[in-house]
């Protein structure tokens, strides 16, 4: 068995007139990892995510997957399965037939397709939804239907795009750890597309951050939250203050490094404000504090306690502290 790299990508380019949608992104996804691409709309991540399917052919560069190069192997020669936003289910099929529907196409016989259909329907919790039609299934249960189905041809990489976009957010909840347990039970490759970063942040192994065709820092979900490399990174995962730093540059403090109190706290940095906005969000409350020396911050407390409201209220004088490791400094 190979030990590289799953994914191996240098210098990868796709232009669509003057638009550079990925610029030169260089990138290796290991074995058995959940990665995402994380960001905005027009980031590049569904361009490049389409470059590794086949569906995108690169202007400049070269593409492996399991160590062979893929740049100009056409999707269907590729070791690689997609699910996508839509899930694309056939209406007047059942869910055995939709999931078995790969195999067929490829000439598999009627009894392992049967067998391998029935072992991947258990492993997503569908096994006795198998004669259902998909308008019969919740919008959790299509996209099982169309996860199995991509699972069923036993793929060395699974590329999932936006694959909780379509569901409600409590829905999402349950699905992300079910995701999560399917991809580490399996021991396969998933890479994943999103614009949710709490998605990416509480799915991914490692996630690449995407701005203007490029990547812009990749890491852990906390390596990249508590050590963003630059003012973007720092500012589109989660919330962060950028405030200057002495003797020049920037810092990312999050909103729940920063102790917030009537009192002065006795810690090594502290300035007083003045609160002119709340937020309360059940376990937790926002505030904005304006400061005269950085301008309007933001801070977060946890609610523990059962009484109604947030701790502080609007227009109450407050001091706001921190010490001096809470603040990442910035590169860019």
């Amino acid at each position: 068995m190979n030990s590289g790299p799953i994914v191996r990508i240098e210098g990868l380019t796709r232009r669509f007139g003057p638009i550079v949608a990925v610029d030169r992104v260089d990138l290796e996804i290991a074995r058995g990892e959940l990665f995402a691409l994380l960001g905005g709309s027009g980031c590049g991540k569904t361009t490049l995510l389409r470059m590794l399917a086949g569906f995108e052919t690169p202007d400049e560069g070269r593409l492996f997957i399991d160590g062979q190069d893929m740049t100009d192997v056409p999707p269907y020669r590729r070791p690689v399965n997609m699910m996508f936003q839509s899930y694309a289910l056939f209406p007047h099929m059942d869910v055995a037939a939709n999931v078995g529907y790969g195999l067929r196409r490829d000439g598999v016989k009627a009894a392992e397709i049967a067998e391998r259909v029935a072992e991947i329907l258990t492993l997503v919790h569908l096994q006795d939804h198998a004669k259902r039609k998909p308008s019969q299934l919740s919008g959790g249960q299509r996209q099982r239907v169309a996860l199995a189905r991509a699972l069923v041809k036993r793929p060395k990489l699974l590329l999932l795009d936006e694959p909780l976009a379509a569901l409600d957010r409590k829905l999402r909840e349950g699905t992300r750890f079910e995701m999560v347990r399917l991809q580490e039970q399996l021991g396969l490759t998933f890479v994943m597309v999103t614009h949710d970063q709490e998605e990416a942040m509480s799915m991914a192994t490692r996630l690449a951050v995407m701005n203007a065709g490029r990547i812009a820092q990749i890491g852990t979900p906390h390596e990249v939250y508590e050590h963003p490399v630059s003012r973007f990174v720092a500012d589109f995962i989660g919330i962060a203050n950028i405030i200057a730093r002495d003797g020049g540059g920037w810092m990312a403090l999050r909103p729940e490094k920063i102790a917030l109190s009537a009192e002065r706290p006795g810690l090594p940095r502290t300035i007083a404000g003045r609160i002119v906005d709340v937020a309360y969000e059940g376990d937790r409350s926002l505030y904005h504090v304006e400061t005269d020396a950085h301008g309007t911050m933001t801070v977060s407390t946890t609610n523990t306690s059962r009484s109604a409201g947030a701790a502080f209220a609007r227009g109450q004088p407050v001091w706001l502290g921190w010490a001096d490791e809470s603040g990442q400094r910035l590169e860019a």
